[in-house]
């Protein structure tokens, strides 16, 4: 391992998190109060912004959304790629998880809580919107947040940051092709052309520009780096956060003549987070892998990209869209739940690290 990698992994690891990570709940959960109220006081505003759109993406939301996803692929090191083969295991246990069971998985629970189970309690004309949107957050996995949580962990650097990288690299060709699928066997209408536009403006152009920005901040050092990078931290989050408002100033009046909607949505993503986390987790242990690599492994197959999500979300079917409601639902829950998936593969490591034996 070089000295360079290492301390790569190091800065990609990263703080704890930080306040607006930490309370990443209330601050959606005030955006939607603030995003409600606005767009009763103020509709013709948000109509207007509504409005500004450009070969149907709409602008001011398409800059909000590089604003969110930039700066975290700025982390990102591909160069890490090479750190795979030290890890195969677990490498191998973090792909099947992410894009052979958790997409998939979700696919399976939207059809069977939102199309049946819940649908006398939906709108019946948003359930197809609503799997949609469930699809697409799953089929994103997470990219910077997974660093916070395999630190709480205390999960080898070199091995999260390996993942992350094949992950995202798979994402830029994979992501298109999974979500078209699954929208198709789930009955839903493929938009492919805005699908495609979609992955091009969402991922492709912004690992793009991350890396160069990448290299051109650590061609001034490791220091000039970490200060970028403590700069822009919350570029990500206030994006995020004023997204929300212009999503749920649209959604509010739904919202309001159906509030139990974000709750039955939250119950296939909280099966989904768990399933995947505990599958991944135990197929570690049985494989031998280390308690500090399977940590990361598991954490990952449980949280998503939800910027991306919400992205695409917004992109193919609409702010108005029960999609961009479901991918927002993802947001609200992720830092509580994260954080007991956090205390219960810490408070199992006596249990993990002798049963593998």
């Amino acid at each position: 391992m070089s000295v360079q990698c290492e301390i790569t992994a190091k800065v990609a690891a990263g703080k704890l998190l930080s306040v607006f990570e930490r309370y990443l709940t209330l601050w959606v959960f005030l955006c939607i109060v603030a995003g409600i109220g606005l767009g009763q006081l103020l509709p013709d505003v948000f109509q207007a912004i509504g409005r500004m759109e450009f070969a149907k993406v709409n602008l001011p939301v398409g800059f909000l959304i590089w604003v969110m996803i930039i700066p975290m692929l700025v982390k990102v090191d591909f160069s890490a790629l090479h750190e795979v083969r030290q890890h195969v295991r677990g490498i191998g246990v973090t792909l099947f998880v992410n894009w052979l069971v958790k997409p998939f998985s979700m696919a399976f629970l939207g059809w069977l809580f939102i199309r049946h189970l819940f649908a006398p309690m939906l709108p019946a004309d948003q359930i197809d919107s609503y799997i949609a949107g469930l699809i697409l957050l799953a089929a994103a996995p997470c990219t910077a947040m997974v660093f916070v949580w395999s630190r709480l962990t205390n999960g080898d650097p070199l091995f999260t940051l390996s993942q992350v990288a094949v992950n995202d690299s798979i994402m830029v060709v994979a992501f298109a092709p999974l979500v078209g699928f699954l929208l198709g066997i789930s009955s839903i209408t493929v938009p492919w052309a805005t699908l495609i536009t979609s992955v091009v403006l969402y991922i492709v152009i912004p690992v793009i520009l991350a890396q160069i920005w990448r290299k051109l901040l650590l061609s001034k050092g490791q220091a000039a780096f970490d200060k970028a990078m403590a700069k822009i931290g919350p570029w990500s989050i206030t994006a995020l956060l004023a997204t929300l408002v212009l999503l749920f100033a649209f959604q509010g009046e739904a919202i309001l003549k159906q509030p139990l909607v974000i709750a039955l949505l939250a119950v296939p993503i909280l099966i989904q987070v768990f399933f995947n986390s505990s599958l991944a987790y135990w197929l570690n242990r049985t494989l031998g892998e280390k308690h500090n690599i399977a940590c990361p492994s598991a954490l990952i197959g449980a949280s998503n990209f939800f910027e991306l999500a919400v992205a695409a979300a917004i992109s193919l079917f609409g702010f108005n869209s029960g999609a961009a409601l479901a991918t927002v639902v993802g947001v609200l829950i992720e830092v509580p739940v994260m954080l007991l998936v956090v205390r219960v593969v810490n408070s199992s490591k006596g249990w993990y690290e002798k049963s593998r034996y």
